[in-house]
């Protein structure tokens, strides 16, 4: 009878990801046509791109997944009777929650230690093929294993920066290239250090070379202020993409990923977002049998349904709430990552209590 329970538990939850998934390849596939519509690539380019990116996305809504489909298992054995049939073998109500919601939890911890690390390596080709081709956009911002690059449009044509990388607010042995709008090199400009914490950048230890009648001239400057619509905050916006990093990198790879520009807080706020996922699903799993078991009416599935996705949507917005909680200090940033966790343990230790008599 375990097995029996499992493999359709399994099989409910692989239907509802399937059905995450396709949603996912066709919502996306319209947003990379639109992306890549006025260049020369086949419709296979798009399709590929949305296969790589959709798997992070669906990763991202595991924990509600996991939600529909134990109550969708649960709702349809009660219905049919099995459920009965499983108590006659002597698995009781708290038996089945504890069986499944455990092996929610492995679930959750065998995606984090296989899954996440192949997710990660998708969305990382995903982003750099789309790079590739948003090479022709206005403004970009790009950091590889070559260091910091930034494209920004200046008055009279475009400025491209070069940095080895990144150390707390400032540039380290930054590269200024200012090109014409004829695409002509006008001026380079060498700085040891640029601090970026505001968009006007302060340049250190400056020596420009200015093009004058096609002869380049030097000067050297102790400090120099230019303008840029990029700071330190939108510049590490834009690269910190959570979806990049897998758990195990956050484990093995944390040190050289502060030195590579990550911020701690940003660091560490993925970490336990990460960390908290199998607790999640074990929560979420529990959640979905406190709600299907407390009646055995088949007239209360229309409610259970109605009921289910308006917890989902709360849920969802009470993670988001707490995070951003979290980002502006009004609480601590580990505390909001761990705060829905301990909200929903504490609800679901008293309908667990009321299960078990039933």
């Amino acid at each position: 009878m375990l097995k029996y329970l499992l493999s359709n538990f399994f099989k409910s939850f692989f239907i509802v990801v399937l059905i995450i998934f396709c949603f996912g390849v066709i919502l996306n596939l319209f947003e990379e046509i639109e992306f890549f519509k006025n260049m020369n690539v086949t419709i296979f380019q798009p399709l590929i791109l949305t296969t790589l990116f959709v798997p992070s996305l669906v990763l991202k809504l595991l924990p509600f997944i996991i939600f529909i489909s134990s109550m969708w298992f649960m709702m349809k054995i009660r219905n049919n009777n099995d459920l009965l049939i499983l108590k006659i073998y002597g698995f009781s109500n708290i038996k089945i929650f504890f069986i499944l919601a455990v092996t929610s939890f492995l679930l959750g911890c065998f995606v984090l230690a296989i899954i996440s690390p192949i997710t990660s390596s998708m969305v990382k080709y995903y982003e750099i093929t789309k790079s590739q081709h948003a090479r022709d956009i206005d403004h970009l911002v790009s950091f590889n294993k070559n260091g910091l690059w930034i494209k920004e449009p200046i008055s009279k044509g475009d400025r491209i920066i070069s940095a080895d990388n990144i150390k707390g607010t400032e540039l380290k042995d930054a590269i200024i290239f200012e090109f014409n709008n004829d695409y002509k090199l006008e001026k380079k400009i060498f700085s040891k250090n640029i601090d970026i914490s505001a968009k006007t950048w302060v340049l250190k230890d400056v020596i420009i070379f200015k093009s004058t009648k096609g002869v380049f001239e030097k000067k050297q400057f102790d400090t120099l202020e230019i303008d840029s619509i990029y700071d330190f905050e939108k510049i590490t916006s834009l690269f910190s993409n959570s979806d990049t990093i897998s758990f195990l990198d956050l484990i093995i790879n944390y040190k050289s990923l502060l030195n590579n520009g990550y911020s701690q807080e940003f660091l560490d706020q993925s970490f336990h977002s990460m960390l908290s996922l199998p607790f999640f699903l074990f929560l979420m799993t529990a959640l979905a049998a406190i709600l299907t078991m407390h009646t055995s009416k088949k007239s209360e599935n229309f409610k259970l349904i109605i009921l289910g996705l308006i917890i989902s949507v709360l849920i969802y917005y009470l993670k988001d709430l707490s995070v951003a909680l979290g980002k502006t200090d009004r609480i601590p940033l580990i505390l909001s990552v761990w705060a829905p966790v301990l909200a929903l343990s504490f609800f679901t230790f008293i309908g667990v209590l009321q299960i078990n008599e039933k």
